[in-house]
């Protein structure tokens, strides 16, 4: 079985996907971290290098590679990934289970000003520009974000609690 968490940048979708893995005894995949390793350099290094659409490609190469094979895993993907290159249209078959973590933009928010200085797309940002930025993504991805299978609401949980919570699903 293949498992995918989709969110934006800040809904653990990293932390929750290690923990979750751990518990199934299954492999965790970071798309993020491999599209890293395949490139030999940072996101924000193929941004900045190689532009936005060789980035789109070579995450949706990746990500489909990974839907072809016949492993089992966990797959954290990134912010974007549901939102391009009609990746959407792979968070849901045989053998896929695609979990949502839905996260308000108020606890987006606390999250991610903790991190601004290494989140490229937020630094130098206000509170109030960062919380618009957020509210604006969120409008404009929740269509992708809510093809997943399931939609779990994060706010006031632990990442041990929503693992559990998927785990329980998984059932």
């Amino acid at each position: 079985m293949k498992i995918l968490l989709l969110g934006y940048m800040g809904s653990g979708k990293s932390t929750i996907g290690s923990l979750l893995a751990e518990k199934l005894e299954l492999p965790f995949i970071d798309l993020d971290y491999a599209i890293k390793i395949a490139e030999g350099m940072s996101i924000n290094a193929i941004f900045q290098q190689k532009g936005e659409i060789y980035f789109r490609k070579r995450e949706r190469q990746l990500f489909s590679d990974f839907m072809q094979s016949q492993d089992s895993f966990v797959l954290s993907l990134g912010g974007g990934t549901p939102c391009y290159a009609n990746n959407h249209e792979l968070l849901n078959g045989n053998r896929v289970v695609s979990f949502y973590l839905k996260t308000s933009v108020t606890s987006l928010l606390n999250r991610l000003k903790l991190q601004n200085e290494v989140r490229p797309l937020l630094s130098g940002k206000s509170d109030d520009e960062m919380r618009d930025y957020i509210a604006q993504h969120l409008f404009e991805r929740s269509y992708f974000y809510h093809q997943a299978t399931v939609v779990i609401t994060t706010d006031d949980k632990s990442p041990q609690a929503i693992a559990d919570e998927i785990k329980d699903y998984l059932r």
